[in-house]
Order: structure tokens, then sequence, then C-alpha cells
């Protein structure tokens, strides 16, 4: 889900809040606080709208399952559920969640576009509150408020080879959600490339381009294409 430390930062710098009245700095965190709760309201209505969808047989992907949030509400309608979550700890409870859901799969792995073992770092303040920091959790370089000096080594899927192998066996993806912190971009731009989304009936991303600042320019190249490409109620980049 969304980061709410990831607010804002196009909107100031240090030097420019500290010239700013109290009551301003106020008015500015209750905007992007009232923002924060419509794109939650927004991926609340459309995930029900996906769920209403899904039926026993149908197959839906979690990408970056964390805790289970999703994962549970996809579950309940039947659809078999393949819920990715690097994070060792985030999925100790997944585990705990889902073990005894036939209709669920758990793969403690990261998602990219290769194969093999990378670091996941997790953000500064992981060891007082894991619950609400594992969701920082990230293979990239460069995030915000990221440690990377406390990271461990996790099994790495490489996503497109992945989706190849599950499409080869079933005509289509009825599901793919992605909080990947960061991941996204490549995979989404791979599959852009490689024309993937014609049997995947609906895909929703969480892009990051706040957090890796690097990486904008390449985050505004990707929404223009798919912006052209396809249509925004089957393919998205604004989950939340």
């Amino acid at each position: 889900m969304a980061d709410p430390d990831d607010e804002g930062l196009d909107e100031g710098t240090p030097a420019g809040d500290a010239q700013k009245s109290a009551a301003e700095l106020k008015a500015e965190a209750l905007i992007r606080r009232q923002k924060r709760n419509l794109r939650k309201a927004h991926a609340e209505g459309y995930l029900s709208g996906v769920a209403a969808m899904l039926r026993p047989g149908d197959l839906a992907l979690d990408l970056g399952a964390n805790m289970g949030v999703v994962t549970e509400i996809l579950a309940r309608t039947g659809a078999d559920v393949i819920a990715f979550e690097p994070d060792p700890w985030a999925f100790g409870k997944l585990t705990e969640r889902f073990a005894e859901r036939a209709n669920v799969r758990l793969i403690n792995a990261a998602v990219g576009i290769g194969a093999g073992t990378v670091r996941l770092m997790r953000a500064a303040n992981f060891g007082d509150n894991p619950t609400g920091a594992s969701v920082k959790s990230t293979i990239l370089d460069g995030g915000r408020q990221i440690d990377s000096d406390n990271a461990v080594d996790v099994p790495l899927v490489d996503f497109p080879s992945f989706l190849r192998e599950t499409l080869a066996e079933r005509a289509e993806i009825a599901f793919v959600k992605m909080d990947i912190e960061g991941a996204e971009l490549d995979i989404l731009e791979a599959m852009h490339r490689d024309s993937m989304f014609d049997r995947i009936r609906v895909l929703v991303a969480e892009t990051h381009e706040r957090k890796f600042r690097d990486l904008r320019g390449r985050f505004r190249a990707l929404r223009k294409a798919f912006a052209e490409s396809y249509d925004p109620n089957r393919v998205s980049l604004d989950w939340i």
C-alpha cells in the first residue's frame, strides 16, 4: 500500500518550508492527507470491482503481498491466488495467515526481469516498527529512508518468464497487482516492449517515482506509453 512518507516530495524543500507559516504547513499537510485518502478510497473501490469479476478457476497474482490484505480479498472470491513477498518477516505473517488456504500459493521471492538472488533493503525504522516498515522493503538502490546496510539476500524470480510459463498453461491471467517498491519499472517496461498485456484481463500497479528521483524520467516515459496504448480501466498505474 502507499507509503505516507512519499507524499508531497515535489512541493517544497527544507529551506522553502522554513519560510512558510505554521498555518501554511498545516494546510499543505491536510491537502496531502486528503489526496492520500482519496487515492485509498479509489483503490478500495477498484479492488471491490475486481473481486466482483473473479470466479473460481481464475488466476490472480499479488506482487508485493506484504501481510496479505489484498491476497485475502482475492482469495475470498474462490480464484486461485499466487502471492509474491520477498521480505522474510512479512512472509512469515503471510504464511501464518494463508497456510491452510488451498487456493493460495505463497512464494517468498522478489520479482524482477532476471533470476537469481538479490539484496532486499529495509526501511531505516524497520527494527522499531516492522509491521509498518516492511511495506517499504526494496531491491532498488537510492530509495528514500532506506537503510542499505539493513539488507537480506532473497530469491529473485524473472517475472516476464514466469508470465510466459503461466500463460502456456492457461488462456489468461485475470488480475495482476504490483506494489513492489520501484521494481515495477523494469517489469512494466519489459512487458510493454514484449506485448505481454493481451492475455491479462486487468493489471494495476503502484508506481514509486516519488521515492526514486533518478528514475522519474523513465516513469514519465512509461506513463506516456501506457496512456497511448492501454485502456486505463484495464491497465492502471495509479493503484494507490
